[in-house]
């Protein structure tokens, strides 16, 4: 393909995929349809075809889309085996993609793939492994709860401002939480 089609495509797929994050902030995923989204995108149904199987398969798309978001940008500190803790490097991600983290979550996807990657082996140090399952549940439960809460507001407070709440919160204990995809 040459580069004004993959231009083209790239547009196509922003319009497509913005209205899909307006719609389903208001209904339900099997409520929207591909001619509703290629209507209001001003774009055949050939065009989202070639884009995507089906609204599920778009649905997957926006979820893979912020899964590859967050690895990326975290990669380095896997590879070198830490945990940065760099919790304002994902609020000012968020705060940047509100609709994509707001469709995330209303789509359930948190449910299944957390936003926050509990460190067990920090946390066995921590609470002299005991309850460990409990803790680790209760902290990303936590975390993507004040996440959904941030972006229901409208990320009116600053990534600065979330960070030092989560830090009040957790009372230096951010060494067993890290912001990534689960593993």
């Amino acid at each position: 393909m040459n580069t004004k089609n993959n231009k083209r495509r790239k547009a196509s797929r922003e319009k497509i995929e913005s209205v899909f994050y307006e719609l389903i902030q208001t209904r339900e995923l099997n409520q929207i349809s591909v001619s509703e989204i290629c209507k209001r995108a001003k774009l055949n149904r050939t065009t989202f075809y070639v884009n995507y199987a089906d609204v599920y398969a778009l649905a997957d798309a926006v979820r893979l889309s912020l899964e590859n978001a967050m690895d990326e940008m975290y990669r380095e500190d896997r590879e070198r085996g830490v945990n940065s803790h760099d919790y304002l490097r994902l609020f000012r991600h968020i705060a940047e993609n509100q609709m994509l983290y707001k469709t995330y979550f209303k789509l359930g996807y948190d449910q299944e793939h957390k936003v926050v990657r509990y460190d067990t082996q920090l946390a066995k140090e921590h609470f002299d492994n005991r309850f460990i399952e409990y803790h680790c549940e209760f902290f990303k439960g936590g975390l993507n709860a004040i996440i959904k809460i941030w972006l229901a507001g409208g990320c009116r407070e600053t990534p600065e401002e979330l960070y030092e709440v989560i830090q009040s919160e957790y009372r230096g204990r951010l060494n067993d939480i890290s912001p990534a995809s689960e593993t």
